[in-house]
């Protein structure tokens, strides 16, 4: 079986700045193995049609999605559809998840129209191919589980920042605005629409609002009671099986023509949805445009790896199917974004909303999701012209939905339960989601993570006093008097805990001869935390103070054999058991020629880490 460094035994793994041991398993990429090819063993005509109808049923709900998708990123609708199409295609036909649905999503909205805003469309497909070869790598080189330790603050702060920027850059629409081009940032835009209000369209706002309401309150499920049902709730069952937005587009485009109503529509703004297959292009390269799409590119990969593996992990505790695989769901991620813009699509991930309705439709293979892509390219094929009379506002009101979908906003209230830290960092990658761009949220969420995880094991470290009684420091009858300190330590000694250890030379009492470390309870030392102690050594020997450690667990013994520390301490200076150094520390220092006694083989718990 191939090697995982994620999952390599702590015991045996280098601890933070030490030299790393020569010999260990060979890396071994990840092999390419789609999840399609070990579904279809075994594969049935019951299975088929379970999963043709849940493709069918998907195709529905994500063709108004990813229409109004794409328009809210500021590209033509045709964008969306060609997306969902081609990555949703690659991604079920290649990926390691049974169910997953791959297309455009909405957390992608702010960072494309962001990147289109600055950096036009030829560079935004630029940064997407250049994004899709990152995450095939990340797959490639087994990093699918670096994912699943960004923290559940930062994910919720991004996801409800990204929420309200879809919000907000829906009101444009959903308001009937005449806005010839919404700016980027958060200020900009409430500035413009706040100039642009005296041009409200009530038939635009209505619309929205109406549309708003049908998604709202449309049956989603529908439980069926024993017995016969009456008439009404076998209507509601039915009206249960189809997507609400679908019924509020068609009812909305309906209602735009029989009504004449005054409001933008996918024809008057775009020219309406080309009736062909998605043509392939090769979007102009230059080194020199790569390098300035260093920042959209990590943003669309990391945004990538991260929705579309939470998306697996949701759906894996939906299904009843194997779990998902996300080395080889990150690889597919990055084919499809290398593919997708080369027929005119956006960034793709795995869609929680499209995955959720795809299980519950009954998917339990791939082949789902491929039916899905099929049923959109037909849509495109055969009823592309009746999308010109799509009115926006309906659009709109749809994607003020999904924004309120896929904000976690019980997340504020409960904040007061949580810890300071955990609040901090919800709350500064919020902000900066909302006021900057995600790339700087997730990289100042971290940051704030990582100070504050160095401050919580720095404080958990402690460097302690230890009352021993006299009898167990005598030899031979004889106490050792006062002249022996004995010092525990607890939790790992790294670079955020030294100064607890460079304090213990000013906690030793007067008269001391001899100072005692028992890290029994210390799990690990780093390059940091070995000179601290190198040079507590030194100023205890200054002062004509000997020091004994005893109780030295595997990975701080690993790292004293491999450096000069044993040697310091001379040869009594490392002892098995606090009793064996309380002996070695009862004799005089002149008397203590004796052979030293090997170190403990290490303690029956392992350590926190190596």
């Amino acid at each position: 079986m191939a090697h995982d460094p994620a999952t390599a035994s702590p015991a045996v793994a280098p601890a933070l700045g030490e030299p790393a041991p020569s010999a260990g398993p060979r890396f071994r990429p990840h092999r390419f193995q789609p999840r399609l090819r070990a579904a279809l063993r075994g594969y049935d005509r019951r299975q088929l049609g379970a999963d043709l109808g849940a493709g069918l049923t998907v195709g529905v709900v994500a063709l108004p999605l990813a229409m109004a998708f794409a328009i809210a990123s500021g590209v033509p609708p045709q964008a969306g559809l060609f997306t969902a199409i081609v990555a949703g295609f690659l991604i079920s036909a290649l990926g390691g998840s049974n169910v997953q649905i791959g297309g455009p999503a909405g957390a992608f909205i702010v960072v494309v129209y962001a990147i289109v805003e600055r950096h036009g469309l030829a560079n935004l497909m630029i940064s997407t191919l250049l994004a899709g070869g990152l995450l095939f790598l990340m797959g490639w080189l087994r990093l699918g589980v670096l994912v699943r330790y960004v923290p559940v603050a930062i994910v919720i702060g991004f996801t409800n920042g990204i929420a309200v920027l879809i919000a907000l850059s829906q009101l444009k629409d959903a308001l009937g605005l005449r806005i010839e081009r919404m700016p980027a940032d958060f200020f900009s835009q409430i500035g413009l629409l706040a100039r642009h209000l005296d041009g409200l369209n009530p038939a635009a706002l209505g619309l929205a609002l109406v549309t708003l309401a049908v998604v709202v309150l449309w049956p989603k499920s529908y439980a069926m009671p024993a017995g016969r049902l009456p008439a009404g709730a076998r209507l509601r069952r039915i009206a249960a099986h189809v997507p609400g937005t679908l019924v509020a587009l068609a009812g909305a485009t309906v209602a735009g023509v029989m009504l004449q109503l005054p409001v933008e529509t996918i024809g008057s703004r775009f020219g309406g949805i080309p009736q062909a297959l998605p043509a392939f292009a090769l979007p102009e390269f230059s080194w020199t445009a790569a390098k300035q799409l260093l920042g959209p590119t990590l943003t669309i990969a990391l945004l990538g790896a991260i929705e579309s593996l939470l998306c697996a992990r949701v759906a894996d505790n939906l299904a009843d199917v194997p779990r998902h695989d996300p080395n080889q769901e990150l690889m597919a991620q990055g084919i499809a974004n290398i593919a997708s813009p080369l027929f005119g699509g956006l960034p793709a991930t795995g869609t929680i909303a499209r995955t959720v309705t795809n299980v519950r439709a009954g998917a339990r293979t791939p082949v789902a999701g491929i039916v899905h892509a099929a049923t959109l390219l037909a849509v495109v094929l055969v009823a592309a012209p009746l999308a010109e009379h799509v009115p926006l506002p309906a659009l709109a009101g749809i994607l003020l939905f999904v924004a309120w979908n896929m904000g976690e906003w019980r997340a504020f209230a409960r904040l007061r339960r949580f810890s300071l830290t955990y609040r901090t960092v919800l709350l500064g990658t919020f902000a900066l989601t909302v006021v900057f761009d995600l790339t700087v949220a997730v990289e100042a969420g971290l940051l704030l993570a990582c100070v504050f995880f160095v401050y919580r094991m720095g404080t958990l470290f402690r460097a302690e006093p230890v009352d021993t009684p006299q009898a167990a420091v005598s030899e031979g009858g004889t106490a050792a008097g006062a002249g022996v300190q004995v010092f525990a330590l607890y939790g790992a000694l790294f670079f955020g805990a030294v100064a607890k250890v460079e304090a213990v030379a000013e906690q030793r009492r007067a008269g001391t001869h001899t100072v005692v470390l028992d890290l029994g309870r210390l799990m690990l030392i780093d390059a940091t935390g070995l000179d601290a102690l190198e040079q507590l050594q030194r100023q205890l020997q200054r002062a004509g103070v000997r020091l004994i450690v005893c109780e030295v667990h595997e990975q701080p013994q690993r790292l004293f054999a491999r450096t000069a520390f044993a040697a310091q301490l001379g040869p009594d200076g490392l002892q098995p058991t606090r009793a064996d150094a309380l002996r070695v520390a009862a004799r005089p220092a002149a008397a203590a020629a004796a052979p030293c006694p090997a170190p403990a083989a290490g303690r029956a718990d392992p350590p926190l880490s190596a």
